[in-house]
């Protein structure tokens, strides 16, 4: 099990507690099952839109749970240390296809959440859609994404980008079955 999944459960777990809310008042709060966080809490599985919403609900940024060192100042990743920093995808069937990689685990107090996510799955694949507080961004760097965004699909090609609200329920997938993106996430607490 990826070490980054347990210790940001953990985390999530740690700052419930430290507010004395229990996992069912966290469930009514975010919209998931107790289950759901109570699978995170023990490092078993953790995808971004819920962990957005534990964020939100719980009155905490989203680095909070992501945050490795505690820098205030500047932070470098080096491209051949992003994938060795905080790695979580989801082992539910819906998002495994995305493995995320982020940029700025030393950054503590940061609103924004750079990642690089690659994307292992094709076209015509069923989307899975999110929804969430927040603003993205994302900048295509390898391969062909469709992003279907509301009821309107837009497809990036290399060097394409598109910035949208996270409210509005979106959805990503690879066109010819790989991609890579950058990808920038404003979730305010």
């Amino acid at each position: 099990m990826n070490e980054s999944i347990v210790t940001a459960g953990s985390k999530v777990k740690s700052v419930r507690e430290s507010k004395l809310i229990d996992t069912a008042t966290l469930s009514e709060r975010t919209g998931l099952t107790v289950d759901q966080i109570e699978t995170i809490e023990n490092g078993a599985s953790l995808s971004l839109s819920p962990l957005i919403k534990i964020a939100r609900a719980l009155g905490v940024r989203l680095g909070t749970f992501l945050d490795d060192v505690e820098s205030d100042g500047l932070v470098v990743c080096r491209k051949e240390d992003y994938n060795k920093g905080v790695r979580f995808n989801s082992s539910k069937d819906d998002t495994k296809h995305l493995d995320y990689y982020s940029l700025a685990r030393a950054k503590s107090g940061r609103y924004m959440e750079p990642f690089i996510i690659e994307i292992n799955n094709s076209k015509g694949d069923d989307f899975v859609f999110s929804s969430h507080e927040g603003e993205e961004f994302i900048y295509c760097l390898d391969g062909v994404v469709e992003v279907m965004y509301g009821q309107k699909s837009y497809t990036l090609n290399s060097g394409d980008s598109i910035y949208y609200d996270s409210i509005v329920e979106h959805g990503i997938q690879a066109v010819n079955g790989q991609a890579k993106i950058l990808a920038v996430v404003y979730a305010p607490i």
